[in-house]
């Protein structure tokens, strides 16, 4: 019988997630139910591979239909991993990409940077903090005190955010070590079990209060049409 490594460290790193932020969990659910009854946008937004987290949350089946995902080109590796790593670590892009998304005062920005230390994350929890947006910050809070900071004001996102969810993996985002290579990346699969969790918990809400949430349904299971929410919340969703 096959045992694998990866498969029992993810499972513990899983449950290590929920006990750690089971707390911020349920908070949050309150607060995305109450996103959803005010008709508040919950915005995602992450550098390199951690905006696949915020991807997670936009237009996919189960999912809440006021999430919008930010996307910019210079904030993503569709042009270049080395470009985009390097242009995470620049003071002055937060501001330019905000003000190409329609974002609005008590709305939700989810920012996820696993060492929460470069300028563009930090920068954009500043951003969202003055224009009275409430901001999360899903890192690895762990590596993230023990970082330095990339940014002038020599803080790390953690310390701009309402609240913080920890995605809990070791240093190094690693939870193999094989022969001296670090390898088996977890945050990703931590942080949207959290995410999911979140929604799922604040559908819940939803329904006992009597709101009607936007979900979408798969677009390729007979019976189901998400055009009612696209129309909903277009010209404020960019990439819809």
């Amino acid at each position: 019988m096959y045992e694998f490594e990866y498969m029992e460290k993810v499972h513990e790193l899983l449950q290590k997630a929920y006990k750690t932020n089971r707390e911020q969990v349920g908070f949050l659910a309150e607060k995305v139910a109450e996103c959803v009854k005010n008709n508040k946008l919950i915005h995602t937004f992450g550098t390199g591979h951690s905006h696949m987290i915020g991807i997670e949350l936009f237009a996919r089946a189960g999912g809440l239909g006021n999430v919008n995902a930010i996307l910019d080109p210079d904030s993503l590796t569709a042009f270049g991993a080395q470009r985009s790593c390097a242009l995470e670590k620049l003071t002055g892009i937060a501001d330019v990409i905000f003000d190409n998304y329609k974002i609005e005062k008590n709305d939700m920005m989810i920012i996820s940077s696993n060492s929460g230390r470069n300028a563009l994350p930090i920068e954009m929890a500043m951003r969202c903090k003055k224009e009275g947006v409430f901001v999360v910050a899903l890192t690895n809070l762990e590596q993230s005190k023990a970082a330095v900071s990339r940014h002038p004001s020599g803080k790390k996102l953690y310390e701009f955010a309402d609240c913080i969810l920890d995605n809990c993996v070791p240093s190094g985002d690693a939870l193999l070590n094989i022969n001296g290579t670090l390898t088996g990346p977890g945050s990703s699969i931590s942080s949207m079990f959290l995410l999911n969790t979140i929604v799922t918990e604040a559908l819940k809400i939803c329904a006992e209060k009597g709101i009607k949430a936007p979900v979408f349904q798969s677009q390729n299971v007979d019976g189901f049409n998400n055009d009612a929410i696209y129309e909903k919340y277009d010209g404020r969703i960019k990439h819809h």
